[in-house]
């Protein structure tokens, strides 16, 4: 995120469920829920509002702040999604930092 804006959070946001989604080939009826963090410097938009507005109508979603630890990386929206799928768990595209 560039700044605590309301419109960065929900652009932001959006380029990560969408990124999530299409590297998993996923579509909203797979997700049976997710949850949302936030740094503590990103408190302009709940995270999960980018969420309804891509279609997540009927899927539980919930935000929650990350702990201050001094030094972390500002400015993160982090997700957990719980998803319905027959891959196996190497087959889907978690987290490009760390080797897979």
């Amino acid at each position: 995120m560039d700044a605590n804006e309301r419109a960065d959070i929900l652009d932001g946001t959006t380029e990560l469920v969408g990124e999530v989604m299409s590297r998993n080939s996923l579509a909203p009826d797979d997700v049976i829920s997710v949850v949302f963090t936030a740094t503590p410097d990103l408190n302009a938009e709940f995270p999960a509002l980018a969420a309804r507005k891509i279609g997540f109508h009927d899927v539980p979603l919930l935000c929650a702040s990350e702990i201050a630890v001094p030094g972390a990386m500002p400015r993160v929206v982090r997700l957990l999604m719980h998803v319905e799928t027959d891959k196996p768990r190497s087959a889907l595209a978690l987290r490009l930092d760390i080797a897979q």
